[in-house]
Formats: C-alpha cells, sequence, structure tokens
C-alpha cells in the first residue's frame, strides 16, 4: 500500500473513531436536562511539567495522564469550552492557531512577558501529546477556530513513544493530514521543525537526535513541495550533540524563556509568509 492509500485509509479510521467516541465524550459531559446527572470527573486535570521534573514529578503526571487518555484519548475536552468561547474571528483579523504539545502548551503568548502581546494568536499546544491525537482534534481546535494560519509543531513525543512504538512514516502521515486539512479550508500551513533533543528525561536511552533531523528533513521537503512555510528552529538552537544546550532548556527538551526568544521572531517570519500567500 503507498503513503496516500495509508494516509486516506488513516483518515477514513479517525473519521470513524472520532463518531463512535461522540457519544461516550457527551455522556462525560454535564447534562443539558435536570434529570441528567453528569458523572464524576474520573482524573484530576493534567498539568504540564515542571522544568527539570523529578523522577516523581515524572511518575505523577505519567499516571494522571493515562487515566486522562482512558476517557479522552486525543483530549478534545481540553480546549472544548475555550473554543466555543473564543467565537469567530473579527473582521480583519489575522487569527493564528499554534497546534502543539507541551513545547507549545508551555510557551506564553501574552502579558508584559509573553512573546506575542496584542496579537491575535490562539495557543492549543497539549502536554505530552504525539501527532495521531493532533489529527483527532484539529478540526474542533484549528479549523472550527476560522485562523488565516495555523502553525504545527509535533513529532517528539512520537519518536519518545508517548502513545506507543511510532515510525518516522507514521509522524509524517500525521503531519501531513493536518496540513492537509487545513489546506482543504483554505489554512495557511506553517510547518516547524522539531526542536532538537538529545535525550528524554522521562524515556532515557531512545537516542532521538537522528530521528529528529531525518523528520526535520522530511517536513522541510514536504513544505517546499506542497507550498507551506518551513521554520527551522532546530538549527540555530542545537548544540554539538544535535541536542538543546543547558542555555536554553533544564531538562534537554523543553525550551526557557531564552529559548522561547529565540523561537518568537523565526515563527513571526513564517507567519508573515503565510500571510501573503
Amino acid at each position: 500500500m503507498n503513503r496516500l492509500n495509508l494516509r486516506t485509509a488513516f483518515l477514513t479510521a479517525a473519521a470513524f473513531a472520532a463518531l463512535l467516541a461522540a457519544p461516550l465524550l457527551a455522556a462525560q459531559e454535564p447534562g443539558t436536562v435536570p434529570e441528567t446527572k453528569a458523572p464524576p470527573a474520573a482524573t484530576a486535570p493534567v498539568q504540564a511539567l515542571p522544568a527539570a521534573p523529578t523522577a516523581e514529578q515524572i511518575a505523577a503526571w505519567q499516571k494522571v495522564r493515562e487515566e486522562q487518555m482512558k476517557n479522552d484519548w486525543p483530549w478534545l475536552g481540553k480546549f472544548k469550552e475555550a473554543d466555543l468561547a473564543l467565537g469567530p474571528p473579527a473582521p480583519g483579523e489575522n487569527r493564528v492557531v499554534f497546534m502543539g504539545d507541551s513545547i507549545t502548551e508551555g510557551w506564553h503568548f501574552a502579558g508584559e512577558l509573553g512573546s506575542f502581546p496584542g496579537k491575535p494568536y490562539v495557543n492549543r499546544g497539549i502536554s505530552g501529546q504525539t501527532t495521531p491525537q493532533m489529527v483527532l482534534r484539529f478540526r474542533q481546535d484549528v479549523i472550527a477556530l476560522q485562523p488565516k494560519v495555523v502553525v504545527i509543531l509535533g513529532g517528539i513525543n512520537d519518536i519518545a513513544g508517548n502513545t506507543g512504538p511510532m515510525t518516522l512514516e507514521q509522524t509524517e502521515d500525521n503531519l501531513a493530514s493536518m496540513s492537509e486539512l487545513a489546506a482543504a479550508n483554505h489554512i495557511r500551513v506553517v510547518l516547524c521543525s522539531v526542536l532538537p533533543a538529545f535525550d528524554f528525561p522521562w524515556h532515557p536511552g531512545m537516542t532521538p537526535a537522528p530521528k529528529v533531523l531525518a523528520l526535520n528533513a522530511w517536513i522541510k521537503s514536504y513544505a517546499a513541495e506542497k507550498g507551506h512555510i518551513y521554520v527551522d528552529y532546530h538549527t540555530p538552537m542545537k548544540d554539538e550533540r544535535d541536542g538543546l544546550p543547558a542555555t536554553l532548556s533544564h531538562d534537554g527538551v523543553h525550551p526557557v524563556p531564552a529559548g522561547y526568544a529565540m523561537m518568537a521572531p523565526l515563527v513571526e517570519m513564517g507567519i508573515e509568509k503565510a500571510l501573503k500567500q
């Protein structure tokens, strides 16, 4: 089976899974009629890991996250209310949605210390997520928000095996699927390189650096082929090991403010190029 057929099969399976999941997810939500009583939440909200987490913090985070995924694997409930409250873009608004994992979720957009104060940028990152989870929530958390541009940053948790073993081709197919969904809905696409990573504190010994290089080479090539914008975080941020240096990250994976300060102008240039397309 060629990759186009694989991608088509995946989208079909994902759509079918979403249809099956809909009544289950609805059952977890507060009832809309008086006689319906919502069940208690199965777990506490999953919080992002702190910088340089301890082994105990990692274990506790993984336990809570595993419980959450049993009830809502792609975490459609995370931004459901926020998406509804956001409403459509104002006339002339160049809304941009950032889709990603913890690297996106931990990025402060607004406020005095935010990277994009006053910009109509919407953060839809979820800590720990892999690209198949992002595909399943892409319509709700991106397309339904009617942005002009989507910024996609994902794949590092695929390499880490957060939701099970994955090949690079599977990650590539998921990134392509999100890009195709966006393009079909007249949303311009900014594809970002995966950040450098020499090792994972929660899954040590997986040697991710060569896989990150290979995935980024594909992302760059695919973006050029499809006319999308490619933003390269990896090249300016890597150290001699193709990892994140201590000046940019406390754990070798997640940026500190200095890391985000490097990323912000790069993605801003990508967004500007996309808006001009």
